[in-house]
């Protein structure tokens, strides 16, 4: 016969499931409340010496219909252990309740602590159900001082553990059938985050870190209900076939909505947990626990951001209220330096105004210059929308949020696809002509997914309204338009029509337009499926799109090159001028000379030692006169005084002023450690403008780079008729297009291949 407890406890049990409005919390303390006093019962009053000790979920209050009971049995040495032993554990195993059980001494708990994780991490969330308190509290108070004194070696291995579990069963947000659980994200997580604030080397989970872990129980909950129902025995993973049905009893609308909860209360849990390891690392540990300070070193990023002890924090008086464009800065830097922003950066960051609209050009640049970072901007985008400085920026992202995608191929949410997407297209910058619309229309070609309609069809009415917000030119949102309008293009006529018939490429020249465009959705192409997942891209694949784009970009061949943008009257003056001088207004600068070589590499050389970037500029001829014109910005601090940029310009000129060692003197100064960058490709075409021969070059950025390669095309006696030069991120990306001493393309084999030689020695360290 069954015990009257036992009885009692699965007729509660039975009850509470068959409650549907009793859910979440109220549901776990309900089940908590019976288990805990149907097991007092049970036990009855054993005296002292004796406590019987709820530890794991029980110890948690985590527990739903599905768990078992972790139970500990503690003893001072009693006798008669056994005996009480033996009447808790037999009516429960008879009762079919799994249980996970063991009787021990507090020194024999600690030792077993000792020597096993699991054991361990069950006992730091130790609590008294019944008997001896005193002996619970005994309990308690050894195990956690015995997990606090041995932290700096069991971190380690607790830390280990979370990173097999994320190899072994991936990660919640972007599962389409996630462990709630053992996944990177999952419960387990916010367990290790507890138990680092047992041991004393972090602060205890945030308040949302709570309320994330609050749901995911909650998930839980109803998923081992809807199990129980059905006879099958209880699991942590959220099938497809269970979904809608956990939605439904949560009041969640569908299992959509309920996936996008899901994956963004994981991605907090897992932003938190990578946060508190990075500072609770063993280092770290001990220096706090022994109170020791060390002298903070501060190393400069950007203007007005700085790394110290491996974080990005803001430079000291620093007045975020009074800089909108901060935000994008910091991320920039925390991007190229490869380092997280600091937590307590990101809360003084959420003090900035808003942008204006349209975007100031630095903020666009910044933006494009965090996207160029590839795989590094990742972690500061999920930083950036962690703080929610990203849908502030991007109000649009709202609507992809941690959506899901219904669909195999996919490995990600809407919102992780388009930046992976970006940070795979910064891999193929080099390839096109426009390598910051290449960036954003990777982050931006999916934007229409979460509305009504077809996703394309929304998405290029958001980013009509979104370029011209970030300040893109009218021409730039076209283009960017056009790369969302026609994302899918290329894979899908390559798949499915016949390459081999003309009309197949006429139909796609007329729908992209130009050659421009045309690149631009190649290489997006790629990012997109490199985004998506191993299934979306093959060799096959990219054969037929290369085939495509190669048949495609013969029928857009021929257009000539853009026109210099005309001059401002300021501009205009000085070219009348006609000697040598440098005039600036605002960010552009314009220098002037009676034509002569070189002029374009002097006017880089000079600027680049007054520490200004060039973002963009353009060379060309007015009659006898040679203009270069200019858009800079500082790289730490404000503008130089320009009077003595023009003096330096002068003794450059005069050959007083060895433009090119100082530069190299300076970049081996400011050296850091960092991965070696990609080797710089030359490439010389000859059918994008029907004058002249465009040299392309592509680079790692760094002081002087532009000087460089200016000099070797003049060393090789080029006229450059126009530059189009900009940085991107961590690259330079520049199109000269040069005419031979004859005035027509180059034509010379012997000398092309000069003309490359040149300029990748130029670029040799």
């Amino acid at each position: 016969m069954a015990d009257p407890c036992v009885s009692r406890l699965r007729e509660r049990r039975a009850d509470l499931l068959a409650q549907p409005d009793l859910v979440g919390r109220a549901l776990r303390e309900a089940f908590v409340q019976a288990y805990d006093s149907e097991l007092a019962g049970l036990l009855g009053e054993p005296g002292p010496g004796i406590a019987l000790v709820a530890v794991g979920g029980l110890g948690r209050r985590e527990v739903a219909a599905g768990s078992d009971l972790d139970l500990l049995l503690v003893h001072a040495g009693r006798t008669d252990v056994a005996a009480v032993a033996d009447a808790l554990w037999y009516p429960l195993w008879d009762s079919g309740i799994g249980i996970d059980h063991a009787v021990r001494t507090v020194p024999e708990a600690v030792a077993v602590a000792r020597g096993d994780l699991k054991a361990a991490l069950g006992l730091v969330d130790a609590r008294h159900v019944a008997g001896d308190a005193t002996l619970t509290a005994e309990l308690v108070a050894a195990t956690r001082s015995a997990w606090r004194s041995g932290a700096a070696a069991r971190l380690p291995e607790l830390h280990d553990a979370g990173l097999e579990r994320a190899r072994t069963w991936g990660e919640v947000a972007f599962l389409l059938e996630p462990d709630l659980k053992q996944a990177r994200g999952g419960l387990r997580d916010v367990h290790a985050l507890q138990a680092l604030a047992v041991a004393q080397v972090a602060d205890g989970p945030s308040a949302a870190v709570l309320a994330a872990h609050g749901l995911l129980l909650d998930v839980r909950g109803e998923l081992h209900r809807l199990t129980s129902r059905v006879g099958r025995r209880a699991v942590d993973r959220l099938l497809l076939q269970e979904q809608d049905a956990v939605a439904d009893a949560l009041g969640v609308d569908g299992a959509d909505a309920l996936m996008a909860a899901v994956s963004a209360a994981a991605r907090t849990i897992a932003y938190a947990s990578d946060t508190t390891w990075r500072r609770a690392r063993p280092l770290r540990s001990r220096r706090r626990l022994l109170g020791r300070r060390q002298a903070a070193v501060r190393r400069p990023l950007a203007d007005d951001v700085v790394e110290q002890d491996g974080e990005v924090v803001l430079a000291k008086g620093v007045r975020p209220d009074a800089d909108p464009l901060l935000p994008l800065r910091v991320a920039a830097a925390a991007a190229r330096a490869g380092l997280p922003i600091a937590p307590a950066t990101l809360e003084v960051l959420e003090t900035c105004p808003p942008l204006p609209s349209p975007w100031p050009r630095p903020a666009l640049d910044s933006l494009v210059a965090l996207l160029a970072t590839g795989p590094s901007a990742v972690p500061v985008f999920e930083a950036l929308d962690q703080a929610g400085l990203l849908v502030a920026l991007l109000p649009e992202w709202e609507h992809v949020r941690s959506r899901p995608q219904r669909n195999a191929v996919h490995r990600f949410t809407v919102d992780r696809h388009l930046v992976e997407a970006a940070a795979a297209a910064a891999a193929l910058t080099r390839r096109v002509a426009r390598p910051d619309l290449l960036l954003l229309g990777a982050l931006l070609h999916d934007i229409g997914k979460g509305l009504p309609g077809d996703h394309t069809d929304v998405g290029v009415e958001l980013v009509a309204g979104i370029g011209p917000r970030l300040g893109l030119s009218a021409a730039d949102t076209a283009v960017l338009v056009a790369m969302v309008r026609h994302h899918l293009l290329l894979p899908d006529v390559a798949t499915r029509r016949d390459l081999a018939d003309p009309a197949t490429a006429d139909a796609v020249a007329r729908a992209v337009g130009s050659r421009e465009v045309l690149e631009l959705l190649h290489a997006l192409t790629e990012a997109d499926a490199a985004a998506t997942g191993p299934a979306a891209w093959s060799t096959w694949k990219a054969g037929l799109v290369g085939e495509l784009v190669r048949r495609t970009g013969e029928l857009l061949a021929g257009f000539p090159a853009v026109p210099p943008a005309p001059l401002e009257p300021w501009q205009e003056a000085l070219v009348a001028r006609g000697d040598l001088a440098l005039d600036a207004r605002e960010d552009v600068v314009t220098v002037v000379a009676r034509d002569r070589p070189g002029l374009l590499a002097l006017a880089t050389g000079v600027l680049a030692l007054h520490r200004l970037d060039v973002r963009s500029a353009s060379g060309f001829a007015r009659g006898n006169t040679g203009v270069v014109v200019l858009r800079v910005a500082p790289r730490f601090g404000t503008l130089p005084n320009w009077r003595v940029v023009r003096d330096e310009l002068r003794r450059a000129a005069d050959g007083e002023l060895a433009v090119l060692e100082v530069l190299r003197s300076r970049e081996q100064a400011y050296a850091r450690d960092r991965p070696p960058p990609a080797p710089p490709t030359v490439r010389l075409l000859d059918d994008a403008s029907h004058s002249a021969t465009v040299v392309e070059v592509r680079a790692a950025d760094g002081l002087g780079v532009l000087h460089r390669i200016a000099s070797a095309l003049g060393e090789c006696g080029l006229d450059v008729r126009t530059a189009h030069i900009s940085s991107l991120g961590a690259d330079v990306v520049d199109a000269f297009y040069v005419v031979g001493p004859d005035g027509g393309q180059l034509i010379d084999p012997a000398l092309r291949d000069r003309v490359a030689e040149r300029v990748l020695a130029a670029l040799s360290p």
